[in-house]
């Protein structure tokens, strides 16, 4: 049996906030569920058109389309690349730390 997309609503709660790179600075928003679960997240940064605004765009775009496919965000949290004391150190895997914490 094949998993369906989770579609979400087309009006939704957002909730847009900065969000500390390590070196760069960046503009999140992310999209929930109406019962609360993380369904997409969106990342941009200052330098607009740069390959890390589009790095960080494009993985954002992965994450929200793997978590409406039913990927547990704690998971891909865990998957994120990480320094030797386990510090995130991509867009992403920051975010979803942050959005952790304040869950958590």
């Amino acid at each position: 049996m094949r998993a369906a997309r989770e579609r979400l609503p087309n009006r939704r709660f957002a909730e847009t906030f900065g969000h500390p790179g390590r070196c760069l600075a960046y503009r999140a928003t992310i999209g929930r569920y109406v019962d609360g679960r993380l369904a997409e997240i969106f990342i941009d940064m200052s330098k607009v058109g740069s390959d890390a605004d589009a790095a960080a765009r494009d993985c954002a775009i992965a994450t929200s389309l793997a978590l409406q496919w039913g990927a547990d965000p704690e998971v891909l949290r865990k998957a994120m690349c990480r320094d030797a004391r386990g510090k995130a150190v991509g867009p992403v895997g920051i975010l979803l730390d942050q959005i952790a914490r304040e869950e958590g």
